[in-house]
C-alpha cells in the first residue's frame, strides 16, 4: 500500500512517524534508555470482558515476551468509546507506557460524528493494528429469515429492528447503506456493548444483528449469519456460507471491517522515538510467533483474520473512516434507514 501524507499530518508527525519504518534504525545512542522498565498500562475504550478485552489479552500474553515487560488494564467504556479516548489523551501520561488499545474502524467513526475532546492525529497516533474484522447481519437460528434477500423483503413491508453495539459501527453503516439501496425500513438499536447486543436478537428481541463477525462465531447454531459486508467471505465454512451482500444483492456498498489496533499519544511519538520503535517492532515480532495462533484463536478470532498493519496503514484506515463517516452522516444521525 502506498501512504501518503498531508502537509499537516508531516508537521504533526515530525518525523517521528516515519521512525516506526524498520529501514530507518535509529542512533545507537537514543535506544539505549533501557526502556520499558516498569508495566504498560493498557487502556480500552470499552467494557472489561467484551471482544477488545479478549484479544488484547491474547495478544499481550505474546508481545510481553519480545517487550519485556508486563501489562496492567483499566476499562473506560461510555459514549462508544468517547470516554476512553478522552480520558487516555487528557489524563494518562504522554510517555510511551501509556497506550489505546481500540478499534480503529467505529473510534473513528464515532470521532467523526460525536463531539468529542480531542484531535486526531494531533493527540493520538494508532502506530499498529492486529486483525481485519469484516461487519455481518445475523439473526437467530430459529428465525425465519433464511437469506438476507428474505429480511430485505420484509423490511420492505415493516421496519426490521437490528441490534448494534454501539451506532457509531461500520456494521451500522452497512445496515443504513443496505437499507438506503434496497428500501428496505430499518432501525438500529444500540444495546451498549456487543454481549446484551447479541442476546437481543437470539432471543427474538430485535429481528437481528449488526456487528462484527469474529464476536459471533462462538454463538454456534444460535446465529444464522445473512450476510457479509466485504468482496469475499473469508470463513464461509464458520459463516454458513453467507454471501457477501453485494454478491446477493447487486449493491455497491464498500467493505466495513473493523481493525483492532494500539494508540499512542502523538506527543510521545515525537519525544520518544527510540521507545516507540521498540514497541512498533516487538508488536510486529508477535505475528510470526507460533504461540499467537493458538492464543488469538481461544480468544475468538479466526486466524485468517489476523493481519498485521504498520502505522502508515493504521493511519489510511483512519482517515478512510472518517471519510466514510461524513459520507454516511445523515444516515448515522438519523434513527430510521
Amino acid at each position: 500500500m502506498t501512504i501518503t501524507f498531508d502537509r499537516r499530518q508531516i508537521l504533526v508527525g515530525a518525523g517521528a512517524l516515519a521512525a516506526l519504518g524498520p529501514s530507518l534504525a535509529l542512533p545507537r545512542a537514543q535506544a539505549a534508555d533501557g526502556f520499558p522498565t516498569k508495566n504498560m498500562q493498557v487502556l480500552i475504550p470499552t467494557g472489561e470482558g467484551g471482544g477488545v478485552d479478549q484479544a488484547a489479552r491474547a495478544f499481550n500474553r505474546i508481545w510481553a515476551k519480545y517487550l519485556g515487560a508486563n501489562f496492567e488494564y483499566s476499562y473506560f467504556p461510555g459514549a462508544s468509546g468517547q470516554v476512553g479516548y478522552e480520558v487516555f489523551v487528557s489524563k494518562r501520561e504522554p510517555d510511551a507506557y501509556n497506550i489505546l488499545f481500540g478499534n480503529i474502524g467505529p473510534e473513528m467513526i464515532m470521532y467523526a460524528t460525536q463531539k468529542v475532546k480531542y484531535k486526531y492525529p494531533e493527540d493520538f497516533t494508532y502506530i499498529g493494528s492486529m486483525d481485519v474484522d469484516d461487519s455481518v447481519i445475523w439473526v437467530a437460528g430459529n428465525s425465519k429469515f433464511k437469506t438476507i434477500g428474505d429480511l430485505v423483503e420484509e423490511g420492505k413491508k415493516r421496519e426490521i429492528t437490528l441490534s448494534t453495539s454501539r451506532l457509531p459501527h461500520p456494521s451500522t453503516i452497512g445496515a443504513l447503506a443496505l437499507a438506503e439501496a434496497t428500501g428496505m425500513k430499518v432501525r438500529m438499536i444500540p444495546y451498549g456493548g456487543g454481549g446484551p447486543a447479541r442476546s437481543a436478537a437470539i432471543t427474538g428481541e430485535v429481528d437481528g444483528c449488526a456487528t462484527f463477525l469474529s464476536s459471533s462465531l462462538g454463538l454456534g447454531d444460535q446465529a444464522r449469519f445473512l450476510t457479509v459486508f466485504n468482496e469475499t467471505n473469508r470463513t464461509p465454512e464458520l459463516t454458513n456460507n453467507a454471501p457477501p451482500v453485494n454478491q446477493a444483492l447487486g449493491t455497491k456498498i464498500p467493505p466495513l471491517s473493523g481493525q483492532r489496533a494500539i494508540a499512542i499519544h502523538t506527543k510521545a511519538v515525537e519525544a520518544y522515538p527510540d521507545r516507540v520503535k521498540k514497541l512498533s517492532d516487538t508488536f510486529q515480532q508477535v505475528f510470526a510467533d507460533p504461540e499467537y495462533k493458538t492464543v488469538a484463536e481461544k480468544a475468538g478470532t479466526p486466524w485468517e483474520f489476523i493481519q498485521y498493519g504498520d502505522a502508515a496503514s493504521c493511519q489510511e484506515s483512519a482517515k478512510e473512516f472518517v471519510e466514510l463517516a461524513e459520507r454516511f452522516r445523515p444516515l448515522l444521525t438519523a434513527s430510521k434507514g
